[in-house]
């Protein structure tokens, strides 16, 4: 697989809410030799992440440069919808990719089975128009021996992210997908009793016990669902026993 001009950002939000996994997506990329950064915006909350950041993987999270400059030749490789919404808008034309298309194109990736285990996908509002990355996500599941379930009445769903007021950086930086005209009704304020009784109503239209996520906050809010969530960065590089 060529990875030649490619770049990975690795996440601040994914790393700091679930630095294990972020750490085996790291892990993954470095193998392949992809330059790393943490983070899509230069200078954007540095110290607050770095001290936020569980100890565990601190030091190596310091040792990574915060961000790198993107050229129009590189490709960049995204786990956060985030990013990948405001680099499309900041650098128009830019290639990027998510986390999961490179895995689907690695030939030696050894794939974990789950038996034809049967679980429900969730999908993002914030990767509506993110069709590759969710048919690859579709492929990955398959590959992985997993029955894919679809909700049956799919809605605009980012887990508590839409139970608060977003970051004012968003819509400045990526107005298509965060601007008044795509978020009217989308974004509210909620009570933590709130949030946890909207996540388990949410929850009664996934019919099986598990539920497979692709993005950070998704899996945030069905953690208060009562479902077994998994994201599928858990799922591709399982902890040995």
């Amino acid at each position: 697989m060529k990875t030649e001009n490619y770049k990975y950002i690795a996440s601040c939000v994914l790393t700091r809410d679930y630095p294990e996994l972020s750490r085996k997506a790291i892990s993954y990329v470095k193998s392949l030799g992809i330059p790393i950064s943490r983070c899509c915006v230069a200078k954007y909350k540095v110290k607050e992440f770095e001290d936020s950041v569980d100890p565990s993987i601190r030091d190596e999270w310091k040792s990574l440069p915060h961000h790198l400059p993107i050229e129009n030749t590189d490709t960049i490789v995204s786990v956060c919808h985030n990013c990948t919404n405001i680099i499309a808008e900041t650098i128009p034309g830019v290639k990027i990719i998510s986390l999961y298309e490179l895995i689907l194109n690695d030939e030696n990736f050894i794939y974990p089975d789950y038996h034809n285990e049967e679980m429900t996908i969730q999908d993002c509002w914030r990767a509506s128009d993110h069709f590759e990355e969710k048919k690859a996500v579709r492929a990955l599941m398959k590959k992985m021996n997993i029955k894919i379930r679809e909700i049956k009445e799919p809605e605009d769903f980012c887990g508590i992210s839409l139970f608060r007021p977003q970051p004012p950086r968003n819509p400045i930086m990526a107005p298509k997908h965060y601007g008044p005209q795509s978020t009217v009704g989308k974004f509210g304020t909620y009570t933590a009793e709130e949030q946890v009784e909207l996540m388990k109503k949410h929850a009664e239209k996934i019919e099986t016990d598990k539920v497979v996520t692709y993005c950070h906050y998704c899996q945030k809010g069905l953690e208060l669902s009562g479902k077994e969530s998994l994201h599928i960065i858990e799922l591709l590089f399982p902890t040995e026993d």
